[in-house]
């Protein structure tokens, strides 16, 4: 299994994104957060929730078929607990999702629009589904799917970490063995809506590794987003 990662700030004055590449007793996982707030505050939400995976992951305390919705409640408690200390409640909040692959099956959950796709016999086999305004447009049947890119209330989300949870906010993908997959690509939404899914599956089936691979689609993201007020941007490639 190869994997690769991208961090990068685009045209915004703070990266207020984070992510983990991490392998142990579980498995591999990987962990993709977009901190939202600005002025430098969501990199604190991210970096917590980045953190809280690290420290779950290296002690192992869950089974792997709980450990992904354990440390996201985890990691909400440990923003909202940050965000006390800081007074800052509106300004340090964040998305997330992770991939654990562990025993030869892999599981993935997140909170907000950061992605997870999964690729299998040259098409997209999963997707995560966004938790904000244009997604629920899309299953409403109001707006396509391709519409989400460009609509108006792209960035209104509907669950993040970082605001009070009545009950769990984050969703669970069904589990996927290995041997259905060839690849995977996490990504914060300053990556994915600068880049299509056609694209995404086209330089993924001519890649060696994930290197490779997330390199091409890095000078996709470059090339479509040249002259635009880009967003933070953020991507972990794996492929088996």
């Amino acid at each position: 299994m190869t994997c690769a990662y991208v961090t990068m700030p685009g045209t915004r004055d703070y990266n207020e994104d984070s992510l983990l590449c991490i392998e142990g007793a579980l498995g591999r996982l990987f962990v993709v957060a977009d901190g939202l707030g600005g002025h430098g505050k969501g990199e604190v939400a991210s970096a917590i929730a980045i953190q809280t995976f690290k420290e779950s992951f290296e002690r192992a305390v869950a089974p792997a078929e709980t450990f992904i919705p354990e440390t996201i409640m985890a990691a909400q408690y440990n923003i909202l607990q940050e965000q006390q200390t800081r007074r800052a409640a509106s300004e340090m909040r964040t998305t997330c999702v992770a991939l654990l692959v562990s025993g030869g099956v892999c599981r993935v959950g997140h909170v907000g629009d950061t992605r997870a796709y999964t690729f299998y016999k040259n098409k997209t086999y999963t997707r995560t589904i966004d938790h904000s305004v244009p997604q629920m447009l899309v299953m409403s049947g109001d707006i396509k799917e391709k519409e989400i890119r460009g609509h108006p209330d792209r960035n209104r989300l509907m669950r993040v970490m970082g605001t009070k949870w009545d009950s769990p906010r984050y969703e669970l993908s069904e589990d996927i063995p290995m041997d259905q997959c060839r690849a995977f690509l996490l990504c914060s939404d300053g990556f994915w809506e600068l880049c299509l899914e056609k694209r995404m599956l086209a330089w993924q089936k001519k890649s060696k590794n994930a290197e490779e691979w997330l390199r091409r689609l890095t000078d996709e993201v470059e090339k479509n987003g040249r002259g635009k007020d880009m967003d933070n941007y953020t991507a972990i490639a794996v492929m088996p």
